[in-house]
């Protein structure tokens, strides 16, 4: 299935005015993955115990200013444990929920292409032997991706699903270097196009809100990342939380920080929808950290109601994803 096929349907849905309560007015990833499997397919992550450039000291120390690895790694996610053990736990904790589906292996924590690549081909090729694996998702750094992997990658995805997760998290290069990613976009451009060249799935991480970032700023990062051959597109609000520089910073400068309530932030994903190319299949909207380590903001509502809510003013805008799309000009 192409992932053009919702354009022509929500233009002439636009130009006919009609509003027949459609929810579909942007390209959902979950959709597009139901199109490539005949059964329900989850993904489960998986800790291989890596680390990052910029935290052991090759590029810097400690990490990005707003990264605690804790906010998003499942209990039963834990270096110590093999893949395949923690695939397993993953499975069985899921099997309760559905009776028959199938699982993406996904490599989350850290910088999953950060280390050698005999180590990597491993871990990977052990998770594929997994019964229940019909494919890999890796999230990393665009820094940390060399030809080798890439290659491998390449081959892989002939037989197996391959979905190649960035962490871009803004087009600012004064906001990449302020955040300590060690890296600027030029990069994270570079790295997107050599994964796609390969016929290779390729992701991107976005978080708004990041300090000093005006409106017209983050509704640029629409406008920038839609001119990449991007597969999906994971947006996050900024979140800030404990253990981190910028729990610090903001405890110390709060008016570097713009933090938007609920209705703000729904707002400004429909604009920012609005300019993002409707090629792109959106895979969320939000981040939801443990409550007990989130500072701010404190909204307290689930990720389903934000992307409810995020429909509903597509509806009541009757407006749709790639709307304001300038094209790859």
């Amino acid at each position: 299935m192409t992932l053009f096929y919702l354009l022509p349907f929500m233009q002439n849905f636009s130009r006919m005015g009609m509003d027949t309560g459609f929810q579909q007015r942007y390209l959902n990833y979950n959709q597009v993955l139901k199109s490539e499997f005949d059964e329900r397919i989850q993904k489960i992550s998986v800790h291989a115990g890596f680390t990052c450039p910029n935290r052991d000291g090759t590029k810097g120390w400690g990490g990005c200013t707003y990264c605690n690895n804790q906010t998003f790694v499942p209990e039963y996610c834990k270096p110590v444990k093999s893949i395949t053990q923690q695939l397993d736990e993953g499975v069985n904790f899921f099997r309760h929920k559905y009776k028959s589906q199938y699982y993406l292996a996904y490599f989350q924590s850290y910088t999953n292409t950060y280390d050698s690549f005999e180590n990597l081909k491993s871990l990977y090729e052990e998770a594929l032997h997994h019964p229940k694996i019909k494919g890999l998702v890796i999230g990393t750094r665009p820094d940390c991706v060399s030809e080798d992997v890439l290659d491998y990658f390449e081959r892989i995805s002939k037989n197996s699903y391959v979905l190649i997760e960035y962490g871009i998290e803004s087009t600012s290069d004064a906001t990449l270097e302020f955040i300590r990613r060690g890296h600027d976009f030029a990069c994270a451009e570079f790295a997107v196009k050599e994964t796609a060249r390969r016929g290779i799935k390729t992701g991107a991480h976005l978080i708004l809100g990041l300090p000093f970032e005006s409106k017209e700023i983050i509704l640029e990062h629409a406008d920038k990342i839609s001119r990449l051959p991007l597969t999906t597109l994971k947006l996050h609000q900024l979140q800030i939380v404990k253990g981190t520089v910028m729990a610090v910073q903001y405890r110390q400068h709060p008016e570097w920080f713009q933090l938007f309530t609920v209705d703000e932030f729904v707002d400004l994903v429909v604009d920012f929808l609005e300019r993002l190319s409707p090629n792109i299949a959106v895979e969320r909207f939000v981040s939801q950290s443990p409550e007990g380590l989130v500072i701010a903001p404190q909204w307290k509502i689930k990720n389903f109601e934000i992307a409810s809510k995020i429909e509903k003013q597509l509806i009541k805008r009757n407006t749709f994803q790639g709307r304001c799309w300038k094209g790859n000009d």
